[in-house]
């Protein structure tokens, strides 16, 4: 018997209303998603990642009284283990940087369709960023670029296993698909980003990724 899994739940952050309850009929005729709230401003969407425990909040920008980056930023700190998913019309570096950064796991633009977006939520729900394309390119031309200042010299405190388990999160790997290509657990793979994130600073898998292409683990 094939044990049934259960769906993500999510919850919506847009202050547009026509907007926010068209993305919540679009999202939930996708298959394995179920969506459990809907918020019209960022303090709404904090709220509710604290009664709801949703697994992902689809998250826009631009929202009043608190915006989408400083909401991401308060549900990581408060709930860790809810990832978000960026959903805006807006893909500029500033923009895209800040909400990684605040902890944002996956990053679209409005232009994306439901079957895309569908990924999207299900790899964050699964630890895996997604990032749309456009995105994507910006975020490896930010972490090519000169930096202001040089990346930590700690780069010989990585162990070998550790800076291979790097590349595989840069590739854009799961947990359970590095585990099945080094040949150990998935508890043994989450040790070893526990460790990778505290040796390089990194908050996320995102600014991980950032960090690989900056000291050189990673080549474009």
């Amino acid at each position: 018997m094939v044990e049934e899994v259960p769906p993500v739940r999510i919850v919506i952050a847009e202050d547009q209303a026509a907007v926010r309850e068209g993305l919540a009929l679009l999202v939930g005729t996708v298959a394995g998603i179920t969506v459990v709230g809907q918020a019209p401003d960022g303090e709404v969407a904090v709220r509710l990642a604290g009664e709801l425990s949703p697994d992902v909040v689809l998250m826009d920008l631009s929202m009043p009284r608190c915006d989408g980056v400083e909401a991401t930023r308060r549900i990581k700190e408060q709930h860790p283990e809810i990832e978000v998913v960026v959903l805006t019309t807006y893909a500029d570096d500033d923009w895209v940087l800040r909400a990684l950064e605040a902890g944002a796991l996956g990053y679209l633009t409005k232009s994306a369709n439901k079957h895309e977006i569908g990924r999207a939520v299900h790899a964050a729900a699964a630890g895996q960023a997604l990032l749309d394309p456009r995105v994507q390119r910006r975020v490896l031309g930010a972490a090519l670029a000169p930096a202001s200042a040089p990346p930590p010299e700690d780069d010989a405190k990585l162990t070998k296993r550790e800076a291979h388990v790097l590349t595989l999160i840069a590739a854009g790997r799961s947990n359970k698909e590095i585990a099945a290509e080094l040949f150990v657990s998935e508890t043994t793979v989450k040790s070893h980003i526990n460790r990778i994130f505290a040796k390089t600073g990194s908050r996320d898998r995102a600014q991980a990724v950032r960090y690989a292409y900056q000291a050189g683990y990673v080549r474009d």
